[in-house]
């Protein structure tokens, strides 16, 4: 048996009929960029994340680069984020100038630690970005408490985590600015690069969506600098299918996940931990040994395709060395970045896929 990390053909043959019509539909229209699809979009993704403005963008580097802008951090200002996330937090907080500074993670949810971001803010501090890793949700609460303490902006980075809840709250929801990737691999993507951004603040909004169209305030008038990064009309609307699926896939999700963790209860493995009030929605399934490099060629060689999430954390990749940034005690990311690895898991994952791969796990520690 071969088990694929993802393969997204099975999310395409259970939506084809539906993404043949909206493909005619758009066709038919003649409008490909910042028409009806998008702006119908935007206004379903601020109502599932319960927030009054979505505004669409063609990433969710953008989205992310869009967001600090909006928020009006620069030159030499200090952003606190997770040194366990992927590198275009960083990115987008270096493009404008600022500072990055990289924090340690919960030992057990691999989350930014508020106690760690609390520790780490200075009188440059202008925002933490809290990104809810593998589908859970981050300490919101106590990183709002340390941001209304310090008077800092949050923002959300929710590309793991569409749907994800705390205490009845949707990711995208609790910070100034909420960040989605639709990258296609997502539990909610598209068929191509996409990203968007969800606020309760209308000026935020409105600066992010002249942002993305060149600056305009209308038509072929300029006031501030900005960049081409529309989401075009046939993505907004596969991205509208979908949306309509999203809590029926998270749900197969997390039965796929908890069948994981029934069947690795007895395997010498950590397993994820899913915090009281949080629903975790699985974007990945991580699972911790300090025989991970051995473990995974060991399923690589049968069939099973794995993933880490991520191998070297931000701080120790070779681009910051020459970018300036500041970091903390990263203890457990440098620890766990070793230990950690992904096992296939999408909405799509069959009983028997999971069964598979559980049995190698198992037989992988019989041996070793």
């Amino acid at each position: 048996m071969r088990v694929p990390f993802i393969d997204l053909t099975r999310e395409y043959r259970e939506i084809k009929q539906e993404v043949h019509r909206a493909f005619e539909q758009v066709m038919k229209s003649g409008h490909f960029v910042l028409g009806n699809e998008g702006e119908l979009f935007e206004k379903e993704f601020a109502r599932y994340c319960g927030v009054p403005f979505a505004v669409s963008v063609n990433s969710g580097t953008d989205a992310l680069f869009f967001s600090i802008r909006a928020l009006g951090i620069g030159q030499g200002d200090e952003v606190i984020l997770s040194a366990n996330t992927f590198i275009s937090c960083a990115y987008a907080i270096s493009s404008v100038g600022a500072v990055p500074v990289f924090v340690d993670i919960d030992m057990e949810t691999y989350n930014i630690d508020p106690v760690c971001v609390e520790a780490a803010v200075t009188k440059k501090t202008k925002a933490i970005i809290g990104v809810h890793m593998y589908g859970q949700i981050a300490r919101m609460e106590e990183l709002r408490a340390v941001a209304k303490k310090h008077s800092l902006f949050i923002l959300e980075d929710a590309s793991h985590a569409h749907g994800a809840l705390y205490k009845k709250k949707r990711a995208g929801s609790f910070g100034d600015i909420g960040v989605f990737s639709l990258y296609p691999t997502k539990n909610m993507g598209v068929y191509g690069d996409g990203g968007i951004v969800t606020t309760r603040s209308k000026k935020i909004a409105e600066n992010i969506r002249s942002l993305r169209n060149y600056g305009q305030t209308k038509k072929y008038h300029y006031e501030i600098m900005g960049y081409n990064s529309r989401l075009d009309e046939l993505q907004a609307a596969f991205a509208r299918i979908k949306l309509r699926y999203l809590d029926e896939w998270n749900r197969r999700r997390i039965a796929a996940a908890r069948m994981y963790s029934k069947l690795l209860a007895d395997v010498p493995v950590k397993l994820p931990v899913q915090e009281f009030g949080t629903r975790h929605v699985y974007y990945t399934f991580v699972i911790r040994t300090e025989k991970r490099d051995g473990l995974q060629e060991y399923l690589r060689r049968h069939g099973i395709e794995t993933l880490v999430h991520y191998p070297v954390p931000i701080h120790q990749q070779t681009v910051f060395t020459k970018l300036k940034h500041r970091t903390e005690s990263v203890h457990y990311t440098e620890h766990y970045s070793r230990e950690i690895i992904s096992l296939p898991l999408s909405p799509w994952i069959t009983p028997e896929e999971i069964e598979y791969v559980c049995t190698y796990v198992s037989s992988y520690f019989s041996r070793h």
